[in-house]
């Protein structure tokens, strides 16, 4: 019997997930003659019962298209809002997977997508995951779909501010996404010549990051470019959320620990508008004039890169062999180039940081980056 397959995009939408949905339902139907159902808005439609049917007919010319089809949300099973509360609806979100009898569910999304697709395996559906994130921050695996495209994006967009920032002599504060990892920062500041890059993963200090700027403008270069990931921080500003991560890990109480992640959240609230504030104090420090261009959601829309729709296409395919090989509860990367299958528990809840012995960070400090130590 030909097996039938729920495909679903989940969290931020992002170039290339058409490109993975085009392959997933054009392999397996061309060559294992599996049917597809779209569930729309992610794991909303799951729980919902939403749907259209997925033909090769459908797909056609989406491979260049940005965003997604079947639209997507951040809504999840175990923690789904309703009536101004959240509710665990993954028993629904099994009804629904059983009364279309499906044989397995195809996950597209985030770190979020992961966590959300191992609950639904421990409920007993047979789940597989592709890694889709612009900011390449899950683990056992060297890209996700959208990172490519996001930090080409990103690089056009920093070598335009360069004519702007030599024509006034200014400093060009530039803030790209990565709240957590600064893969985007790192690698578009690197492709694009930034003299500054701050990534969270390395807090930075604010009077040296000037110190800097003055010191290029000793050796004649009357302007600097700044990329900063959205979540840098300093180094004070990173004390003060590591002593509240251990204070909500290390509470012994529901009441502490809740009180611990408000105070965490307030933080990152008011944390939104650091580069503004960076921006001033660079301003003030060095008395040159300074701008600040935050890109936000632009690097996120748009036509896939030709390497985006390669590692979709490569992904989706191998999805559906992984399915018609019985393989469930994984998540499919690449390393090396190869496609690879990665336990759901092994990504589940962890996250990929740039690790500070990276080539690019190297690379960076020998052409004299400065990276905010």
């Amino acid at each position: 019997m030909a097996m039938k397959v729920g495909i679903l995009t989940s969290g931020g939408d992002c170039p290339g997930l058409n490109a993975a949905i085009r392959a997933i339902v054009k392999s397996g139907k061309e060559k294992h003659s599996m049917s597809f159902i779209g569930f729309r808005n992610g794991f909303r439609g799951l729980i919902q019962n939403n749907y259209l049917e997925l033909s090769t007919e459908m797909v056609s010319g989406i491979l260049t298209q940005g965003g997604t089809i079947l639209g997507t949300s951040r809504d999840k099973p175990h923690k789904f809002p309703e009536n101004g509360k959240y509710v665990d609806k993954t028993m629904e979100a099994l009804k629904v997977y059983k009364k279309n009898k499906l044989d397995f569910l195809i996950c597209i999304g985030g770190g979020g997508t992961q966590k959300n697709a191992l609950y639904l395996k421990k409920s007993g559906i047979e789940v597989v995951t592709l890694p889709k994130t612009i900011d390449n921050d899950i683990p056992f695996t060297d890209t996700a779909i959208g990172f490519d495209t996001a930090a080409g994006i990103a690089t056009e967009a920093i070598d335009r501010l360069h004519s702007t920032a030599m024509s006034h002599d200014r400093i060009i504060v530039i803030e790209v996404m990565g709240h957590r990892a600064g893969w985007i920062a790192l690698g578009a500041g690197l492709a694009a010549g930034a003299d500054i890059i701050l990534i969270p993963e390395i807090p930075y200090d604010i009077k040296k990051a000037a110190e800097a700027i003055i010191e290029r403008k000793k050796r004649g270069k009357e302007f600097s470019i700044v990329v900063v990931a959205e979540g840098a921080m300093s180094v004070s500003q990173h004390k003060i959320v590591s002593k509240l991560v251990y204070s909500k890990e290390n509470s012994k109480t529901k009441e502490e620990k809740a009180k611990a992640k408000e105070k965490l959240l307030l933080f990152h609230k008011e944390h939104l508008s650091h580069t503004l504030v960076l921006t001033k104090q660079l301003e003030e420090l060095t008395k040159m004039e300074s701008r600040l261009t935050i890109l936000g959601h632009l690097q996120r829309g748009g036509t896939p890169s030709s390497y985006d729709r390669i590692v979709a296409t490569r992904l989706g395919t191998a999805a559906t062999e992984s399915i018609q090989n019985g393989k469930t509860g994984i998540m499919l990367g690449l390393k090396e180039e190869m496609v690879v299958e990665v336990p759901l528990e092994d990504v589940a809840g962890k996250i990929k940081l740039v690790p500070l012995n990276h080539p690019s960070i190297i690379s960076a400090r020998s052409t004299g980056v400065f990276l905010g130590e």
